[in-house]
């Protein structure tokens, strides 16, 4: 069974299936702009109109330092995904590159953590389209109630903390933070039934349906509409920052680094939220018209691209106002409302309704791609894979993405959802940046227009991990005694594997020379990973415990390459 569970594709069947017209026949209609636009769409959304707010609160304008190691962490794993979308050009991104490297088991591993990221990334963006529309309505005759476009957990935090505050402490209503305020009102206002209130996130539900609609039509429509997102919204991106820096006050930037490193990390998940979706790309394999040159290409470039405005937008931001303000759900409009620009914050406003809406557009595109390949492979019931006749789309996949994200978007928290997001995307690049050192040494490894350039890292990662150590100790000389103590090592799990995983990567590559690439976007997501909770970890436990009884319940049985070995 051990080796059943192990059981690989081959990459030369893979090839030879989609050539010979064998595959699910879908439109080959993406180029490399429109996949560009695609990543564009996919990374500027809720992180640069919604989640930058609350990462700058935490580090201070000091979080564009942040911004850029993120970057430079994806770029790492990006750079492997490129080589595998030009090796493997077919629907199913790291969930098929899983399951030519390391086998079954570990594919179907991945293509649950994506079903994670994408539902539970799209879930984050439907709320956060939910704030920006129903500021954007507050500010007319035609405001939604709170109750009617709130989470239930919010609202009664918010009404707890309220009570709380002006209780204990006397505080007005009027100081309280805005998320308090709205919390409150919703718990108040809400119809009651026994105990239990009303409070759901309906705009957020109605978004879903709509971009499912959409994604459920055809790929050359989403095409087009994404295209005219990501130019509307790169518009009123620039507007931010052109218009933002005569607002900038340098005062705001001091001190830079207010909460220490300890307070930029905190915005850990915000930040590598803010860069999901430039391998979402790589499920639309099947509908480019050149996989293998143009997506190594348009991931680069997206990638590029959202990086640079990031850092741009996060100092203007830290700069305009004090950091410490910035802990609402739309900053950016709330910056320019702050210094009376009312109609660039409400332009503002406008346009992250625009950009969430194109992040969920890419995301619910990517998701049912997922769905597909894994019931191709037998692995999911074979349904997952059916094309609607007329729009040649996976259409059961693509219903059931909608109910899997709508639904819970009606109840769900944000910070909860950014969070889970980030930990299985980076469990997902960890895989894809290790799996091409193995596809390295593959024999049946065909030729391919892309290759991660070879860096020996015999001497460069013991160099680095020595760097390391070094600037670590000098600068928290307690760091590795409080990391062991006897107090607080439970909460500091994650940053204990980190290290050892890291010595033992750094043993690896000094006797096997490995590619330095790969294996530094696989240290330094597994670096992100361990910034994330304890708590966040167990969740992310308990969601891959689910998979594997699901796996061997229904995927293991009905593999197709059980029957093919058969």
């Amino acid at each position: 069974m051990l080796k059943d569970i192990f059981r690989k594709k081959q990459i030369s069947d893979i090839v030879s299936y989609h050539s010979a017209g064998e595959g699910p026949g879908l439109k080959k209609i993406l180029g490399v702009k429109d996949l560009t636009a695609m990543g564009v769409a996919a990374i500027i959304g809720a992180g640069i109109f919604s989640s930058i707010g609350k990462a700058s609160y935490e580090g201070g304008p000091a979080v564009v330092f942040l911004y850029i190691f993120t970057a430079i962490a994806c770029g790492f794993a990006a750079i492997c995904y490129a080589e595998f979308a030009s090796v493997i050009p077919v629907s199913g991104s790291a969930y098929t590159y899983a399951y030519v490297a390391f086998g079954e088991i570990i594919a179907w591993m991945i293509g649950w953590c994506l079903i994670m990221e994408y539902a539970i990334g799209n879930i984050a963006c439907a709320i956060s389209w939910s704030d920006y529309f129903t500021g954007l309505l507050a500010k007319t005759r035609f405001a939604v109630p709170e109750w009617l476009c709130t989470d239930y957990w919010s609202a009664m935090d918010g009404y707890e903390k309220a009570v709380s505050l002006q209780t204990s402490f006397g505080v007005p209503f009027h100081l309280l933070e805005q998320q308090v305020q709205s919390g409150y009102t919703a718990w108040l206002q809400a119809p009651q039934w026994g105990s239990m209130r009303l409070i759901v996130d309906i705009p957020a539900f109605i978004i879903v349906v709509i971009i499912t609609a959409v994604v459920f039509v055809g790929i050359q429509e989403s095409r087009k509409t994404n295209n005219l997102f990501v130019l509307l919204k790169l518009a009123v991106v620039f507007l931010v920052i052109v218009a933002g820096s005569f607002y900038i006050q340098p005062e705001n930037w001091s001190p830079f680094a207010p909460n220490g490193m300890i307070g930029v990390l905190k915005g850990v998940s915000a930040v590598f939220f803010a860069y999901i979706g430039f391998d979402a790309i790589s499920t639309t394999a099947e509908e480019c018209r050149n996989p293998q040159r143009d997506l190594p290409k348009a991931m680069m470039y997206a990638l590029l691209i959202c990086a640079v405005l990031y850092v741009l937008v996060a100092l203007v931001l830290t700069g305009m106002v004090h950091y410490s303000q910035l802990k609402v759900g739309d900053p950016l409009a709330m910056v320019f409302d702050q210094n009376g620009l009312y109609i660039i914050g409400a332009i503002v406003a406008f346009s992250a309704i625009i950009a969430t809406a194109s992040v969920m557009l890419v995301f619910q595109i990517g998701q049912p791609r997922i769905w597909m390949a894994m019931g191709r492979d037998g692995l999911l019931p074979k349904k997952f894979a059916s094309l609607h006749p007329r729009w040649q789309t996976p259409a059961f996949a693509t219903i059931v993405t909608g109910l899997l994200v709508g639904v819970p978007a009606l109840f769900m928290n944000l910070d909860l959802v950014i969070s889970l997001t980030s930990i299985g995307t980076l469990f997902a690049f960890i895989i894809v940046c290790s799996g091409v050192l193995v596809l390295q040494k593959r024999p049946d490894r065909p030729e391919s227009r892309f290759r991660v350039p070879f860096v020996n890292s015999r001497y460069i990662v013991p160099l680095l991990l020595v760097v390391a150590v070094a600037v670590t100790s000098y600068y928290y000389p307690a760091y590795f005694t409080d990391l062991f103590s006897a107090e607080g090592w439970t909460d500091n799990i994650p940053m204990i594997a980190f290290w050892l995983v890291a010595v033992v990567m750094t043993i690896l590559c000094a006797w096997y020379a490995f590619s330095l690439i790969p294996v530094l976007g696989m240290i330094s997501c597994f670096y992100l990973m361990a910034q994330e909770a304890v708590s966040n970890w167990l969740g992310f436990g308990v969601w891959l415990l689910l998979g594997l009884v699901l796996y061997f319940a229904y995927g293991y049985r009905n593999s197709r390459l059980r029957y093919k070995s058969a």
